[in-house]
């Protein structure tokens, strides 16, 4: 460009190269910063610098995650926002305005008059920092439909409302752009907020979407009745389900990507009184593998983790419901032992991580391809450790316990509430209590606990009637201070962020072994596990209270049982 800014040496400062970038922006139409930062003439950091120095206003490098309300949202659009790089923010003390460029006055005052905060002053913050704040606070502050909308895409949200309209469950219906556009929003917010399931729920008078985030319900969307008809259709047809059938429960499965995520969705459909209720739940391909020490494992109990899982065969079983994080502690333990050396091959349904160097299959009852019967095919693969997804019959149950016996390391899950409860179930799948003696190894009973947000957990002294709850038993002079959640924007006001596990290790002792020989009594086998030293759920619990990490309201929802 003809008027192309060339930083002067020793003589001229910075504010002489401002001073020109202001006369090009007048001409050209862009913000000083633009012209600037844009044409890489002066870093931003640079700029930041000159400009506090020439106005006399402070720099923030980062934004406070509690200065960031969502009030302004319904008042300001987040593309007026974005074009000018600049956020406001509030705090209990003031309200003020993050810009990048201080020189861009009409959109600052605009954006002072719109809000009616006349005297609110400027601050500086980076471009990454305003642009970040603006999509956290308006990933928080949408809850209609219409803002939902907004939050994404620049089209009229009530033009895509009012084009989706109630019509008859026909394939070429589902083609209608509007309706398109909102499941695709549906689901690539529901990524966005890290949520594990979507629920599409029917009721009277109105459609309710909900997303499960680290393990608890919200509500997200309040949708016409008129489009459900439409809007579930619309998801049939991605998971390849017949959308004339109303009366009977279908499952499916969708595949898409997001960015640079892979994710799989399940599909699940059944009739209710007021038409089909939909819940899809996200699994992320390309998810991170968690590493043993992500998990949170004492010290003490990891060492003993690792011993398990370097063991040559014999089975280790991990158990808890739905959703406890179960897969995720299996496949760190693989993530752990995978090397070259040894033949690590799965059955799955459905394959929930992708892991280099280890064989994967699918189950799929379509096709007979049970877990018993890919279980017996597993074997003859020359395997060295085998991962079952989860043993529900006595079938898998013979063949895994006949593997470990021979020689193979076997990992799977069950379904019960703690870790001396699976020992029971399997003897209840009928299997001798001698072959369950000999081949298991351990068993691991977890949970997932809700982590406090960092941002705005708060410190108290709860009472000892509370603590009991959780087996804290201490003098009233005595009790100690924990943490209970608050509530923020970085949180979505839930008061937690992220999740974290809770164990009970149940290692096979010769002691346990001689008890399930002769009793497969859930209670004496807790009993002398927690004789010989075992740390149980709510005991690890208590300890993640106390290092500040949960509430004990959280612990006691996750382990009464």
């Amino acid at each position: 460009m003809a008027e192309r800014i060339e930083l002067q040496k020793a003589d001229n400062s910075i504010d002489a190269v401002i001073d020109e970038a202001r006369e090009i922006s007048r001409n050209q139409g862009i913000s000083v910063a633009d012209v600037l930062i844009s044409k890489k003439n002066v870093s931003e950091h640079d700029f930041l610098k000159a400009m506090s120095r020439r106005f006399g206003i402070s720099v923030k490098q980062e934004i406070p995650a509690s200065d960031i309300k969502t009030d302004f949202t319904r008042k300001v659009s987040i593309q007026y926002l974005k074009k000018h790089k600049m956020m406001p923010l509030e705090n209990s003390e003031e309200k003020y305005i993050a810009v990048l460029d201080p020189t861009d006055l009409q959109p600052i005052d605009d954006l002072r008059h719109i809000l009616e905060w006349e005297e609110a002053p400027v601050i500086l913050s980076t471009q990454v920092a305003i642009l970040s704040a603006i999509n956290q606070a308006y990933d928080q502050g949408g809850q209609s439909a219409e803002e939902f909308i907004q939050d994404i895409n620049e089209e009229s949200p009530d033009s895509i409302i009012s084009e989706i309209e109630e019509t008859a469950d026909l394939l070429d219906d589902t083609s209608d752009a509007p309706l398109v556009k909102l499941v695709n929003i549906m689901l690539s917010r529901a990524v966005k907020e890290r949520a594990s399931d979507i629920h599409i729920e029917p009721y009277q008078n109105t459609l309710i979407v909900r997303y499960r985030i680290d393990g608890v319900l919200y509500n997200i969307l309040n949708l016409p009745k008129k489009i459900q008809s439409s809007l579930v259709s619309r998801v049939k047809v991605m998971a390849k389900l017949n959308i004339a059938e109303k009366r009977l429960p279908q499952d499916g499965r969708i595949d898409i990507k997001i960015g640079d995520k892979s994710i799989d969705i399940r599909v699940s459909v059944i009739p209710t009184s007021f038409g089909e209720r939909v819940v899809l739940r996200l699994l992320d391909k390309t998810g991170m593998i968690f590493k043993l020490n992500d998990l949170g494992i004492d010290e003490g109990r990891l060492v003993l983790f690792m011993d398990l899982i370097t063991s040559p065969h014999g089975i280790i079983l991990v158990t808890g419901p739905t959703g406890s994080g179960k897969t995720t502690t299996l496949y760190a333990a693989l993530s752990t032992i995978n090397n070259p050396e040894i033949n690590i091959i799965t059955i799955e349904d459905p394959v929930e991580y992708q892991m280099e160097g280890i064989g994967q299959i699918q189950v799929n009852p379509k096709i007979d391809l049970t877990f018993a019967r890919g279980l017996r095919s597993i074997v003859r693969q020359d395997p060295d450790v085998i991962l079952v997804g989860e043993i529900r019959d006595k079938e898998t149950a013979e063949i895994a316990i006949q593997s470990s016996l021979t020689g193979h390391l076997v990992f799977s899950t069950l379904h019960t509430n703690d870790a001396a409860s699976a020992i029971t179930r399997i003897i209840d799948m009928e299997i001798e209590p001698f072959l369950v003696s000999s081949s298991v190894l351990a068993v691991i009973a977890q949970r997932l606990v809700r982590v406090l947000c960092p941002h705005c957990k708060e410190p108290y002294v709860p009472d000892s009637h509370s603590l009991m709850k959780i087996g804290i038993g201490a003098k009233e002079s005595e009790l100690p201070t924990v943490y209970r959640s608050a509530g923020c924007s970085a949180c979505m006001n839930t008061g937690f962020r992220g999740r974290s596990a809770i164990f009970e290790m149940m290692p096979f002792s010769d002691e346990l072994k001689k008890l399930v020989l002769g009793t497969s009594d859930s209670n004496q086998i807790r009993k002398e596990a927690v004789k010989e030293g075992m740390v149980t759920l709510v005991q690890d619990g208590a300890r993640k209270v106390l290092d500040g990490i949960t509430t004990i309201e959280e612990v006691f929802r996750v382990t009464r049982i």
